[in-house]
């Protein structure tokens, strides 16, 4: 099971495997109970974890670079339905840079619940940017430089900025 398979449903608890899509909805895995079930794009919004971001102080960040933070972290990850207080000094320690006027506790509270459920279900949480990075870094190693043979060497020339001129602005 791939982690870019798995989805989030609006209004239904937990993650489901993206099985299958159709026009007017998508058939559903739920990584809990392995049931099976059709649901509607007209009642429901799907969202794939990887595409999830995460409010920061600097730039937003991908879903699943928090769960790694968190699969990292040697302090203990509090109970999903803890206290708010445990939650937020548990997220200031692992993930620092969290902003935690944006992020709020239920959404939190769904990151471990998530976090677990991927763990019981051993899936390899990989981020999006991650796998990119690691296709360019391969794909710019074998690259040669293009040579162009109508294309002479420029050299760079010492050329004066353009006077700007108003007309008739005093």
């Amino acid at each position: 099971m791939d982690y870019n398979k798995i989805v989030s449903v609006t209004g239904l608890t937990g993650l489901y495997e993206l099985i299958s899509s159709k026009s007017d909805g998508a058939v559903l895995r739920s990584l809990e109970d392995n049931s099976t079930k059709f649901v509607s794009t007209r009642l429901h919004n799907f969202s794939h974890l990887e595409s999830i971001e995460v409010f920061t102080t600097k730039d937003n960040t991908n879903l699943a670079e928090v769960f790694s933070a968190m699969k990292k972290s040697k302090d203990k990850m509090p109970d999903a339905n803890g206290d708010a207080k445990v939650l937020k000094a548990y997220f200031e320690k692992v993930y620092p840079d969290l902003d935690f006027d944006r992020v709020y506790t239920s959404d939190m509270k769904k990151m471990i619940k998530w976090l677990h459920i991927l763990e019981k279900n051993k899936i390899k949480i990989e981020s999006k940017s991650s796998e990119e990075a690691g296709e360019n870094v391969s794909d710019n190693a074998n690259a040669k430089p293009i040579q162009n043979p109508h294309v002479k060497d420029l050299k760079p020339q010492n050329i004066s900025p353009r006077k700007i001129e108003s007309r008739g602005v005093k």
